[in-house]
């Protein structure tokens, strides 16, 4: 942000560590798929001195070699930390996926974080999904700036890509959202386009040049200055708009001279409120070079404008009976608060925990607690254990460098935590707390999963666990109805990791089989049934008979069972048994093998024999009534139906609707949310919802999001049903 001669610290080699929280930048990357993130945190990393020009690290890996499976896929699949070192201040630049199957990974990143980078490309612009997440950082007051990428491309027009930013994240204030540097153009080459060689400072009217491959100060050209003046004007009132001295505007707007410094003082003050959002343009450095466009500019903002942790306010924290505890932020002294956002497997050390601290000072051989509690949801059981820590260090790349401690407000990875997962929080053992947890995205498509073989099947549930355990997006279902093992997902990019991971991580090799949905029975009317149980072979015979009436009920209702039986036709020692077979028979349906529910079954009469007469006879003669009955009765198939809440922009709203329909929707009404978007409430059927989140994510660009939960069970249209039937004929 000025004019600041940098020495590189040489961090290459040894872990980049923190004695105190000032000393700390927390600093997470948001943006799409492919808009550069990954590739600004290795050229950060070059600048500040963490990898050498070929952009390695010591092992020959890059800061961003993390998972075999992102090289495969081609793309981020989790949250990754890369610390660097600027002028005595350690930056952990927390890299997110930018595909939406990942966001779980990129709120685990924001609640890490202090202050964000967005991270957009001057060649796709500002999508739906990235605006989503910028008013979510606006709601909480987290510190935000834009980094633009890309300028290689050669329709990048920076000047353009500046307004799109401020038309898309500064509809309050368009003034907030303002270049600090403008991009300078080289002459351009054989296809007419001119690359970015360097840039300028708007507040310094310094010129910074890149084209050397080192950034090289020197005074910009006469011919330059009227091009920065409007922008430099438009920078100096949106900064003084921000200013605490009321009186600077009024002084500016009369003629007087501000001094730069204090525009720069009041700059990184705004910033680090929140209030002001600066644009910065950013390019990896060509092969053989030190240092990135614009890295310089970028570290200085981070150091010199993002906040420190004793800036960000302390989650709520409260003893385990959930008694409130007030905690002083961040402080290395007090109580230790830390928190798992991140649990991963390492070939070489084992189970990985990434650890925010936010009160407190963690060290190796610590016996911490660990408490896990609100996720039960998803498959992860309330639990409270003490755990040694093990070794502390710093991921860089594939490596682990060993620190001796994390101060409050620092990240570190904790090896060794058995039992922690995801979520989880660390406090002191005799001093036991919990954080409350993060928001995360709730995991709505489903994948049937069953082992391949018998040595898969053995190793398949602890797989999942672990699975599950690493990853709080994801929730495991036994369900009981279907008897189906069922991953839920947050789509398909999300699904195929989850396979790979079970594969290649746990030596678990699964087959993806058609996800059921839980179907019931139920009687259309009235109809009457006999259970005749009767075998005279030879030595104690079997005698039973039952009648029994069977008329539906209201939906929820169940199974009610009668007894109207008189003058000890069926004697009364029996009568449990009768019902006992009728709801054995019902738990296994009637028609299609679906559970049978809504019906009240009423015993009218019977007969017994004094010596063939035994509870297990009247069972089965109860079994055989309902059976009976149901082949003389029109059976309806039940389908479960969900109540369904669309979370969309204005735009999309007819098309979502319309959507709805063609899905047996029922649109029960909507509602405006503010923002620009709307909440549709619905009932649809679970058939035409089981991939509704990967179709409502392309219908709306990813800017949607969906909520369901079941309302009930009614009955199914008979062409729907019979359709079904001939493909349970099919596939037996």
């Amino acid at each position: 942000m000025g004019d600041k001669t940098h020495t590189h610290p040489g961090a290459a080699g040894r872990a980049v560590t923190a004695d105190h929280p000032a000393s700390v930048r927390n600093v997470v990357l948001v943006g799409p798929s492919g808009s550069g993130k990954t590739t600004l945190v290795e050229a950060l990393a070059l600048t500040a001195g963490a990898v050498n020009r070929a952009g390695r690290v010591e092992d020959g890996g890059t800061v961003s070699d993390h998972d075999d499976i992102e090289h495969r896929q081609h793309r981020s699949v989790q949250l990754s930390l890369v610390p660097v070192e600027w002028d005595g201040i350690k930056i952990n630049l927390l890299d997110t996926p930018g595909y939406a199957d990942f966001v779980g990974e990129l709120r685990a990143g924001l609640r890490a974080a202090d202050a964000a980078l967005f991270v957009v490309s001057a060649a796709d612009g500002v999508d739906g999904a990235t605006r989503m997440v910028w008013e979510e950082c606006q709601a909480v007051g987290m510190p935000r700036a834009i980094v633009v990428t890309h300028l290689e491309s050669a329709r990048a027009d920076f000047e353009e890509m500046t307004r799109v930013c401020a038309e898309a994240f500064g509809a309050d204030d368009p003034d907030a959202v303002l270049p600090l540097y403008l991009p300078l153009r080289g002459p351009a080459g054989p296809d007419g386009h001119a690359p970015v060689t360097g840039l300028v400072g708007l507040l310094s009217q310094k010129l910074f040049d890149y084209s050397a491959g080192e950034r090289k100060e020197s005074e910009p050209g006469e011919d330059q200055l009227p091009r920065l003046e409007g922008a430099r004007n438009r920078l100096i009132e949106g900064i003084i708009a921000e200013s605490e001295d009321e009186t600077l505007m009024d002084r500016y707007l009369g003629g007087e001279q501000v001094d730069v410094k204090t525009l720069i003082e009041d700059l990184e003050r705004a910033v680090a409120r929140g209030t002001f959002h600066p644009v910065l343009a950013a390019a990896p450095a060509a092969e053989g070079a030190r240092q990135g466009l614009g890295t310089v500019e970028l570290l200085e903002l981070i150091t010199r404008g993002f906040p420190t942790p004793f800036e960000h306010p302390l989650p709520d924290v409260t003893d385990l009976d959930g008694t409130p505890r007030h905690l002083s932020p961040c402080d290395p002294e007090g109580p230790l608060v830390a928190e798992v956002v991140k649990t991963s497997s390492d070939p070489y050390v084992g189970r990985l925990s990434l650890v925010r601290v936010f009160s407190g000072t963690l060290r190796p051989d610590d016996t911490v607690h660990v408490s896990g509690h609100g996720l039960a949801d998803r498959g992860h059981e309330d639990h409270d254990v003490d755990e040694k820590v093990g070794a502390l260090s710093m991921a860089f790349g594939r490596q682990q460098r060993p620190v001796t401690r994390a101060v409050a407000g620092d990240l570190v990875c904790v090896a060794k935590l058995g039992r922690a997962e995801t979520g989880d929080t660390l406090s002191a053992k005799d001093d036991p707390l919990l954080m409350a947890p993060w928001r995360m995205p709730d995991p709505l498509l489903p994948l049937a999963i069953q082992a391949h073989s018998k040595p898969d099947e053995d190793k398949l549930s602890l797989g999942l666990s672990r699975l599950v355990a690493e990853d709080p997006t994801m929730r495991l279902e036994q369900n009981q109805d279907t008897h189906q093992v069922v991953l839920w997902c947050l789509g398909e990019a999300h699904a195929d990791v989850a396979l790979e991971r079970l594969r290649s991580r746990y030596g678990v090799q699964v087959d993806v089989v058609p996800h059921r949905v839980p179907l019931r029975e139920t009687f259309a009317g009235k109809a009457a049934g006999r259970g005749r149980h009767v075998k005279q072979s030879g030595g104690h015979g079997q005698y039973a008979i039952c009648e029994i009436e069977v008329e539906p009920l209201p939906g929820g209702s169940g199974i009610e069972f009668v007894d109207k039986v008189v003058g000890g036709a069926v004697p009364r020692q029996f009568i449990p048994s009768v019902e006992k077979g009728v709801r054995a028979q019902a738990a296994k349906g009637v028609a299609a093998g679906h559970p049978l529910v809504d019906v009240r079954v009423t015993l009218l009469d019977g007969k017994s024999h004094s010596v063939d007469s035994s509870d297990a006879a009247f069972q089965t003669a109860g079994a055989l009534a309902l059976r009976e009955a149901a082949a003389e009765a029109r059976i309806h198939l039940l389908e479960p139906v969900a109540e369904v809440g669309v979370l969309i922009p204005d735009d999309y709203v007819g098309a979502v609707m319309s959507d709805l329909s063609t899905r047996r929707g029922r649109v029960l009404g909507t509602e405006q949310t503010g923002a620009g978007r709307t909440l549709i409430r619905a009932e649809v059927p679970e058939f035409e919802i089981g991939r509704y989140a990967i179709d409502l994510r392309s219908l709306s660009h990813g800017t949607a999001s969906f909520s369901r939960a079941y309302a009930r069970h009614e009955p199914m249209p008979p062409q729907v049903a019979e359709k079904l039937r001939e493909q349970d004929a099919e596939n037996p």
